[in-house]
């Protein structure tokens, strides 16, 4: 790659190298503006790779091959439909994440078991706390999701209402702002709790996006994700899908959604149709030991209104 990286350096300004010198530096840990790079294929570029695609390869996946397998990031210039506005293409390589999909996870990740495999288990998270659940049609307060953070079977704090088009939920942040886990008090944390909220980190960002939900994982660890709308019809249970770190997946799609009804899950009882839940670090379904997301130390509820 490195004839093809000089000769796409030497095409970028000096401001665009600046900035690029921090974004690589920093890991991406705070939303930066847009690297642009003039459009075409710089002078030497064997390998034919567009500019984000080379520079993705080159600090983030060594792996990384076609432009195809990468998402802008909802605060990219490129990705708000306004590329083609922009003097040239960003190619800043934290302002893209890997696309994760229902279909590349290995198992267990896709299999949901309908079977006696599910201990018996009665109770239900709307036995818990009844105040979570949240009706389709009737949040009236502008918002387009409410979070709820669980540890075990207990949440902690207050829902948080999310206004803006995206929100980061995090433990540690240099820059930035959302929903800061870190600053919820808890009565009592087990050892368990407090190595899982240890690798939480970054955490995760989610957006609302034309047509639905994603979530990118800026965390160092997996996170994982459950929600009706990655199962495919007539599925008795949900999957849950592996996010690795620098990943993003369509968490929920809000066509797709529109015309289910209410869940049944095997050993848990009714699920909101209109939810999805984020475990960080731990997975949970009948290849794990634990069976189910209650019994994950640290875990996010996104409780979704329409869109407007």
């Amino acid at each position: 790659l490195k004839p093809a990286v000089h000769a796409l350096f030497k095409k970028l300004k000096d401001e665009e190298l600046e900035l690029l010198v921090q974004v690589v530096e920093s890991r991406g840990a705070w939303e930066s503006g847009c690297v642009l790079a003039p459009r075409g294929d710089p002078r030497g570029v064997k390998q034919g790779l567009p500019p984000q695609v080379l520079l993705c390869r080159l600090f983030r996946w060594p792996d990384l091959h076609q432009s195809h397998e990468l998402k802008h990031l909802c605060y990219c210039a490129g990705g708000q439909g306004a590329c083609g506005d922009l003097a040239g293409l960003c190619c800043n390589p934290h302002h893209f994440s890997r696309l994760a999909v229902p279909e590349t996870p290995p198992p267990p990740y896709l299999k949901a078991s309908c079977g006696p495999s599910w201990p018996d288990e009665p109770q239900l998270l709307c036995s818990l706390l009844p105040d979570t659940s949240l009706s389709w049609s009737t949040i009236k307060d502008g918002c387009w999701c409410k979070l709820a953070y669980w540890e075990y079977r207990t949440r902690v704090g207050r829902l948080y209402a999310v206004h803006e088009a995206s929100v980061n939920v995090f433990c540690e942040l240099p820059r930035g702002n959302g929903f800061c886990l870190a600053q919820l008090p808890a009565a009592y944390r087990s050892c368990s709790v407090r190595r899982a909220r240890g690798k939480i980190g970054r955490g995760l960002q989610l957006s609302q996006e034309p047509g639905g939900v994603w979530a990118y994982n800026r965390s160092e660890h997996p996170i994982f994700v459950s929600s009706p709308t990655l199962s495919p019809p007539g599925a008795c249970g949900l999957p849950v899908l592996k996010v690795l770190p620098g990943y993003s997946a369509k968490v929920f799609d809000y066509e797709w959604a529109g015309g289910r009804g209410g869940w049944q899950l095997p050993g848990e009882g009714p699920c909101d149709p209109h939810s999805i839940r984020i475990s960080f670090a731990k997975g949970w379904g009948p290849c794990y030991s634990r069976q189910f997301i209650t019994s994950c130390p640290c875990w996010l509820e996104v409780l979704l209104n329409q869109p407007r």
